[in-house]
């Protein structure tokens, strides 16, 4: 499937995505896939101002026991070697223990994401021992360890609730040495900017996080924000978007495309059917150009099969890109 075409309101001038890829002399395709994503749903607690799928606790798309059923028995059929467990906020989804149950027999590398607030509270104890029984990597939110500056991008309150919840993982075993137990944390920009270098982030949130609250962890992952759902929106309100695509654009980096995560990823949505990555389900546009239930796959995209994009792909090969 080639590249797709500008999205609407784009800035004038902007080279499409696709053609920045063939002036380059590159192409975006599939190599061998070895993670599924699993999208469990809109629903969160939060409104963060950067969420691409415009996440939020009015939303009600959240993945059933039946649809986790079919995404297990896909996992199983076809052996990925991560599987990605990703929101809203899943800990909010009522059946989220059977999914988990379902897929740490099968995925040697199963990762839950989490904004850190939704696994506060009593009700979250059962789902905590049961991450520590799988042996389940957390992949966290955490924007800044400015308090000021993450609220700004979360709502208020929200950093202090997390590091209380980074502490009581900690008291768990997770991010701390010689227990096997992973804790990683992901950071985007609060404003309209890309990311400072990952190595000197890593440094100076380990630093901080450790001064600051005694809090440790295993490693930082630095994205830039995709201009799509909630933060376009913020950014054509604030009058930064034709600013802000024009630095993603700037910003290409053609070494980052062979390594981008949509290689070898598959995101499956809380409805069952599957897309190239996360943002692509963000705008609706499946695996293929057409919609396909995980029940009914009987293979996989084969290494060389093109990949849809869109000009908001530019975020994913900005500096070092998502890799």
């Amino acid at each position: 499937m080639p590249g797709i075409g500008t999205c609407a309101g784009e800035p004038a001038g902007v080279e499409p995505f696709a053609a920045a890829l063939e002036r380059h002399g590159l192409s975006l395709v599939r190599g061998e896939i070895t993670t599924l994503q699993v999208n469990t749903g809109y629903l969160c607690n939060l409104r963060c101002r950067h969420c691409h799928l415009e996440a939020g606790s009015d939303r009600d798309e959240i993945m059933s026991r039946e649809t986790m059923a079919a995404v297990i028995a896909f996992a199983d059929r076809f052996s990925f070697p991560v599987v990605d467990i990703t929101g809203g906020a899943p800990e909010l989804v009522p059946e989220l223990p059977f999914l988990i149950d379902g897929l740490a027999p099968l995925a040697p590398r199963l990762m839950l994401r989490t904004n850190l607030s939704a696994l506060r509270g009593a009700g979250r104890e059962s789902l905590l021992a049961l991450c520590v029984a799988h042996r389940v990597v957390l992949v966290a939110s955490f924007p800044s360890t400015n308090p000021s500056q993450a609220d700004a991008q979360r709502g208020a309150g929200v950093t202090e609730t997390s590091i209380a919840v980074l502490k009581k993982l900690n008291e768990a075993g997770y991010g701390m040495e010689g227990t096997g137990l992973e804790l990683d944390l992901v950071s985007n920009p609060v404003g309209a900017f890309l990311p400072a270098s990952q190595d000197a982030a890593e440094r100076k949130f380990r630093a901080d996080l450790q001064r600051k609250w005694g809090i440790a962890f295993n490693h930082l992952y630095t994205f830039a924000n995709v201009p799509l759902g909630r933060f376009r929106e913020w950014l054509l309100r604030t009058g930064n978007y034709e600013r802000y695509v024009k630095m993603l654009t700037e910003s290409f980096n053609p070494s980052a495309v062979d390594r981008l995560m949509c290689r070898a990823f598959l995101s499956v949505s809380w409805d069952g059917f599957l897309y190239d990555c996360d943002f692509n389900l963000a705008v609706d546009r499946p695996a293929g150009g057409r919609k396909v239930h995980v029940s009914d796959v009987r293979g996989l995209p084969v290494p060389g099969t093109p990949i849809a994009t869109g000009e908001y792909c530019y975020a994913c090969t900005a500096g070092s890109g998502f890799t």
